[in-house]
């Protein structure tokens, strides 16, 4: 095993110790297993390109993609293109990932459960931690500085854990990288000779010598250590969820008190959108006949940053037996208490509890808390809502128009907080809201205007397949291309009420779903759902519905309150006619406005066809058309690069005295590359008649085979060596007979690997490098002369110039 190799695998061994010590902060700890098993790959990618020899960095290149493949294969498999080349939907998945294991990390206390979040953010962790580590130590020749990154993973298992066998773990990542460094400084001795055990010679030693090297490695080592002992007692103290202690609840504190962190519950939203079938994840039944408005509303986000929308971190206690009245319900809104049983299945595992708003009752078994403002329950100690099965009491609350429009003003402390907007939010956003709300009396008016803005007059359109958006723009944008799902038109229109000084904030959870024959109801993946709610004094958060197609319209806020949305199952219609129809049924409770633009749909979104959703839209086929090209021709690029580089060696070039000395030397590189393709590795230490012996008796040529190989060789003698050079004709045609023999004479799989991978490929990979250090050492020469342009321009002389004139004079 060479010593480049031996460092290698130190550097995998070493960050594979350190990480070791993340052991305790999830579990289970299997995410290890997947660590050993890329960290292999990663090390033998470094190798393979060390061994070519590739440039320093293309080698890191080569080992960060395919660490990136890696990640994708596991973590994104089913959106890259052959489950391995990563396309923009891999990478929005694992940008989705990352963000879930983000807020999972705020959410759990250690040991944390190890979600594909947090998996994803500990493996891809490690191995970028890996190639800074083998780059350093085994690229760049220094294994010292890769204590760094080391030294990061234990500090940051430290800070982490609670304590107790903390030690064990610095055991561990301290005896890799000491490891590291001495088969650095094995590594370093050797190339000066043999490495003798025995103890060193005492004029070697008094002379600074071969032990040098080794005490400034333990020395550098030691002082490593040292900083690692010290750095965790230094670090500031991280509370809450898996940033700090263990404890009870959802967050610190135990018993009545904690918090929960901030969670976005709208990752997985648009996947659910568009997942290609359709299932039930929640089965309710409830003892009113209305189910128009029975929306399951899981959590509200009311913390706005001008990017997106999330909960604010509140204070969560136990559950009541009864909970407290919904804030600001007054006493003369219309109000009816219903009984909802809820079961989820067991493939929906849900932190929050899908519940009726407002609820005034929760019977349900397990480890839940209550979060008072937004009348929420949220699981504790990892707690889901996986098989679970449970009974809500809720209220529905009906409002007439005429008591939103006369609600007066909220409580200023309320109307503060849901009103703030940040400063980094477009002004067309507000200016858009009040064009669209001019000459309204009142805020329910204004509120009214929005709702029919979006799902009316404003010319937008329902569409799953547009990105949820970031950034400060995403609102803004959404209101020019008016293209969007119910995020969308959910997190528009509470932010321009916020403008308009409405209290404000989003609700996500599910519509209402689909009613069965046996009096249930079905809820499925495909009725997840976010929608707006605005606050009016007296009648409290009150949802609107400004999505197309989606949910059913409020009653208060349509010129006439129809009835139920559900259609009568015990009596058809007497002029309905017995065939089926190709038509999706009409909600009742579609106002004329939706009928007129053949928008309406029944009360579950499964049932209504989304516009613009025939098929494929133009770009997509393109992109996958493109992608599928590229993994055809990505295998097949050697094959057609050699065949490229012997039409060019072997064309119509060097009839004439001028180019004969050029074309006899590329065809006689093209048998070289074709003998080793069939597995005769070029020499070219060897004179050409030799070289072409060699082919001959390791190829097993017949006697015409040989007698070309020899023509070769003779016309390659003549260039090298005759003042002038005379074309020979038949060269290319001796080649095609040398090629010949070598495949007659070679077996079926050697054959393959020469047509399909053939080795001499690898001669595009050395082209790239030295073109790179080629590149690297123009540009170096030019940054020097103009170096030296600005010193000669200002006139002053460089030191080091003076100081040699002085010697000189």
């Amino acid at each position: 095993m060479s010593g480049r190799t031996r460092l290698a695998l130190c550097a995998a061994a070493a960050t594979l110790m350190a990480s070791c010590s993340l052991l305790p902060l999830v579990s289970p700890a299997s995410w290890i297993l997947q660590v050993v098993l890329m960290l292999a790959v990663q090390s033998g990618v470094g190798a393979v390109a060390r061994r070519i020899p590739l440039a320093r960095p293309l080698t890191v290149a080569a080992q960060a993609l395919a660490t990136l493949m890696l990640l994708t294969l596991v973590f994104a498999r089913a959106h890259a293109f052959a489950g391995l080349v990563p396309g923009p939907e891999a990478f929005r998945h694992l940008a989705e990932l990352l963000r879930a294991g983000a807020d999972d990390v705020g959410r759990y206390a250690t040991p944390a459960p190890q979600t594909d979040g947090i998996r994803l953010m500990l493996v891809a962790g490690v191995l970028v931690i890996g190639l800074i580590v083998d780059a350093l130590a085994v690229t760049f020749r220094s294994a010292a500085p890769a204590g760094l990154p080391l030294l990061a993973v234990y500090s940051v298992a430290a800070g982490l854990s609670d304590g107790g066998t903390g030690w064990w773990w610095f055991l561990v990542a301290a005896a890799g990288y000491l490891m590291l460094l001495l088969a650095e400084g094995r590594d370093r001795l050797s190339q000066w000779g043999r490495v003798f055990a025995g103890a060193p010679r005492e004029g070697v030693r008094e002379a600074g010598g071969a032990t040098a090297p080794v005490r400034t490695g333990r020395r550098i080592g030691a002082l490593a250590l040292g900083i690692a002992l010290v750095a965790p007692l230094a670090l500031p103290a991280m509370g809450g969820g898996l940033l700090g202690g263990a404890g009870n609840g959802v967050g610190p504190g135990s018993g009545d008190g904690g918090t929960i962190a901030a969670v976005n519950p709208l990752v997985s939203l648009r996947d659910n959108l568009n997942v290609d079938q359709d299932h039930t994840v929640i089965t309710l039944r409830t003892d009113t006949s209305d189910t128009s408005n029975l929306y399951l509303r899981i959590v509200s986000l009311d913390d706005f940053d001008g990017t997106t929308w999330k909960p604010s971190q509140r204070h969560i206690v136990s559950v009541p037996d009864r909970l407290p009245a919904p804030l600001g319900l007054g006493g003369g809104v219309k109000r009816t208490e219903i009984t909802t049983t809820i079961s989820a299945s067991t493939s929906y595992a849900q932190d929050w509890l899908p519940m009726p708003y407002p609820p005034t009752a929760v019977r349900v078994k397990g480890s839940w808390r209550y979060e008072p403002v937004g009348m929420t329950l949220v699981g504790d100690h990892r707690q889901t809502t996986r098989g679970l099965t449970y009974e809500v009491k809720s209220l529905q609350v009906r409002p007439t128009a005429e008591q939103l429009a006369k609600a007066p003003e909220p409580p200023a402390a309320l109307r503060r907080e849901y009103t703030k907007v940040p400063p980094s939010l477009p002004a067309d956003v507000a200016s858009t809201a009040r064009r669209v709300t001019r000459g309204a009396a009142n805020n329910y008016e204004r509120a009214v205007e929005l709702q029919d803005w979006f799902a009316l007059e404003g010319g937008f359109r329902y569409d799953t397949q547009v990105e949820a958006g970031s950034g400060p723009q995403a609102v803004s944008r959404f209101l020019e291309d008016k293209r969007g799902f119910c995020v969308h038109f959910s997190f528009a229109m509470a932010a321009m009420a916020r403008t308009l000084g409405i209290p404000a904030r989003v609700a996500v959870g599910f519509a209402p779903g689909a009613a069965q024959g046996d009096g249930t109801v079905a809820v499925g993946l495909k009725d997840a759902h976010a929608w707006p709610e605005l606050y009016f004094e007296g009648v409290g958060w009150t949802r609107f519905e400004p999505t197309p197609t989606r949910g059913t319209t409020p009653s208060y806020t349509q010129p006439e309150t129809p009835g139920t949305s559900l259609p009568e199952q015990s009596a058809p219609s007497q002029d309905a006619s017995t065939a089926p129809s190709a038509a999706p049924s009409v909600d009742q409770s579609c106002p004329p406005e939706l009928r007129k633009l053949q928008e309406c749909g029944g009360p579950s979104a499964q049932a209504v066809p989304v516009e613009g959703g025939g098929g494929p839209r133009w770009h997509a086929l393109l992109g996958w058309t493109l992608g599928g090209l590229l993994v055809v021709a990505l295998p097949l690029s050697p094959l057609l690069w050699r065949r490229r580089m012997r039409s060019v060696r072997l064309g119509a070039h060097g009839r004439g005295e001028a180019d004969a000395g050029s074309h006899i030397l590329a065809v006689w590189q093209e048998l070289g590359d074709t003998a080793w393709d069939f597995g005769i590795l070029p020499d070219d230490s060897r004179t050409p008649r030799k070289a072409a012996a060699r082919i001959v008796r390791l190829g097993r040529l017949d006697e015409v085979a040989a007698a070309s190989a020899h023509r070769l060789a003779d016309a390659v003698e003549q260039v090298l060596y005759a003042p002038h050079p005379r074309p020979v004709a038949g060269l290319a045609e001796d080649v095609r007979r040398v090629t010949a023999g070598l495949r007659d004479t070679a077996s079926r799989r050697t054959r393959l690997r020469a047509a399909l991978t053939p080795r001499s490929a690898v001669r595009v990979v050395w082209t790239a490098s030295a073109r790179w250090n080629a590149f690297r050492s123009r540009a170096a020469a030019r940054v020097a002369g103009a170096r030296a342009a600005l010193r000669g321009s200002s006139g002053r002389r460089d030191p080091g110039d003076e100081a040699e004139a002085e010697a000189s004079g």
